[in-house]
């Protein structure tokens, strides 16, 4: 019988866009047992994923060998790097079976960033470069995008979390204004003025994201331009919360493709970063808005501070775009 690890530790979007080749992997092979390895913290995003066998998840600090010895005991034919890092290699020699990963396309993306000099040639995205790891399982992609399967227990949280507000029924979009690097952050001002929009055209904005955006959210909701869940929810709840709004508008973060998983329209601004990194919704109803800027893409990542010191390719979105693009979503 056939038993494929499928080994992605991180984060948030990556994981969701391994999900594709999750379900081809379950068509494709319906005996088989899927083992989808993962840090503990990310577990959340694949526990309830039915066409998983079992997660298994690394404990924070845990040294690879015991993960690695853990995953022996499942004696695994096939492993799937999805991750293709230093802790991955290590578990590749740790645990003996047919491993195949995937390309980052390193030397494209470096030199897209260094020179402007595109040598990707087709644009693969993400989820379809997955694929290359699974070349000797026979799955292709569906032309579907990626899943969020939610537990029931995380709806009802969210559900009474809004009822506790007096939001039960109320129309909602999800605002996602945090990331983890400053030159994906939309500015404050015009998250505010696309609030007071969408509350204008009747739709309550509620804001997400983790602990360490309490700050902007805070901000954004004070004077009643909408309500803070920021480093209230759980991953799933946030998912639930996404899967209840009417649309979602975000950066190039996890948010978006939790929006994506859950099969909520999405708005996303890109700035530093381009399609060609392979992380435009996918397969998803949503509107990209960027700005053709000679200086873009700037980093892999998003980074500290635009090294221009304009950050145009995101100030320069107004609004008023936004808002529009939103609610076309919704309409």
């Amino acid at each position: 019988m056939l038993s494929i690890l499928l080994v992605r530790f991180s984060s948030i979007g990556d994981i969701l866009l391994t999900t594709p080749l999750v379900r081809a992997l379950r068509r494709r092979h319906p005996e088989a047992r899927l083992v989808f390895v993962t840090k503990r913290g990310m577990a959340p995003l694949v526990a309830d994923n039915p066409h998983l066998s079992e997660v298994v998840t690394l404990a924070p600090d845990e040294p690879v060998r015991d993960l690695a010895r853990r995953l022996r005991t499942l004696a695994p034919t096939h492993g799937l790097d999805l991750h293709s890092s230093l802790r991955t290699a290590a578990l590749r020699w740790l645990v003996h079976c047919r491993w195949r990963g995937y390309s980052k396309r390193k030397i494209a993306r470096t030199m897209l960033i260094a020179t402007k000099l595109d040598l990707y040639g087709r644009a693969a995205p993400v989820p379809e470069r997955y694929f290359d790891a699974a070349r000797d399982l026979d799955v292709r992609p569906d032309n579907d995008g990626p899943e969020f399967f939610l537990a029931a227990s995380a709806r009802e949280r969210v559900a009474a979390w809004l009822a506790a507000r007096g939001l039960g029924d109320a129309p909602i979009a999800a605002l996602a204004p945090g990331a983890a690097h400053t030159t994906k952050r939309w500015p404050p001002a015009h998250w505010l003025a696309l609030a007071e929009r969408l509350r204008g055209a009747g739709l309550v904005p509620v804001i997400v994201g983790g602990p360490d955006d309490r700050g902007v959210a805070q901000q954004l909701a004070a004077g009643g331009h909408g309500v803070s869940a920021a480093g209230e929810l759980s991953l799933q709840e946030t998912g639930a919360l996404l899967e209840r709004a009417r649309c979602a508008v975000s950066g190039d973060t996890g948010v978006m493709h939790l929006a994506t998983g859950v099969h909520t329209p999405v708005v996303a601004l890109f700035g530093p970063t381009v399609r060609q990194f392979g992380f435009f919704p996918y397969h998803a109803r949503s509107v990209v808005l960027e700005r053709p800027l000679d200086c873009r893409p700037c980093s892999a990542m998003g980074s500290r501070r635009c090294p221009l010191g304009h950050h145009r390719c995101l100030v320069d979105i107004p609004p008023g775009e936004v808002a529009a693009a939103a609610l076309g979503l919704v309409a």
